[in-house]
């Protein structure tokens, strides 16, 4: 009868012990912090996806832009190529890349025409080396760049684009 005494109290001993560690380290509190489940891409060998195109008058001048938050900061670089004035936005990751869900690249050219392109199309997410290229003019362009991130939009580029001299 004490054997069986003794091995009731070692196993509630052992178990009191373990939920005793388990509160202590915090296993057991909510972390505040939803991530959305991690998705396996599929592959693709470009970024570029969808293009639309429209009229407008002419170029409008730069707005302010939007500040990401920094756990959510994303690293783009804006260029245009002297040879033949494409435009080109490439997606170089960052601290926020996990939550960045679409990156859309809207340019205003010279001549008046609208084109909008998207490096999410709809199958995954954007990744590190994704590049979205833009036929520009000569002239001087103009580029707005949007981030969905954690499912807000900002608008964190808008700037004139012009061609580099020689």
């Amino acid at each position: 009868m004490k054997a069986i005494c003794m091995k009731y109290s070692l196993i509630l001993s052992v178990l009191v012990g373990i939920i005793t560690c388990a509160l202590i380290a915090g296993c057991t509190s909510p972390t505040g912090t939803v991530f959305p489940p991690a998705e396996t891409p599929p592959i693709s060998p470009t970024a570029t996806i969808s293009t639309t195109t429209s009229t407008s008058t002419g170029v409008v001048t730069p707005v302010a832009v939007d500040t990401l938050p920094p756990e959510q900061f994303v690293d783009l670089q804006l260029t245009k190529e002297r040879p033949d004035a494409s435009i080109h936005l490439l997606f170089n990751g960052g601290k926020g890349e996990i939550v960045a869900q679409k990156i859309v690249m809207k340019v205003t050219r010279s001549d008046g025409q609208v084109i909008e392109s998207t490096m999410n199309d709809g199958t995954r997410k954007p990744r590190r080396g994704d590049e979205l290229v833009v036929q520009g003019t000569r002239g001087n362009d103009r580029a707005e760049v949007f981030v969905t991130s954690a499912g807000k939009t900002y608008k964190v580029l808008d700037q004139p684009v012009v061609t580099p001299s020689a």
